[in-house]
């Protein structure tokens, strides 16, 4: 495996593992920190979907063409 799909590859699981945070935080069941701006707001969670699809979709073109 090449130096940059490895590299995409672990981008495209951070970005999954960010999105479920902020989906997580904007639906308010991952209150942390409890100072955080996005707890509670519904636009964290479109955005938190949006990049987690956006990771998955990434992933799998690059284990598709592996």
């Amino acid at each position: 495996m090449s130096a940059l799909r490895l590299i995409l590859k672990i981008g495209a699981v951070l970005a999954i593992l960010l999105g479920l945070i902020w989906i997580g935080q904007g639906t308010g069941l991952f209150p942390y920190p409890a100072s955080s701006f996005m707890i509670n707001q519904s636009p964290w969670i479109l955005n938190g979907v949006l990049l987690a699809v956006a990771g998955a979709v990434g992933l799998y073109l690059l284990r598709r063409r592996g």
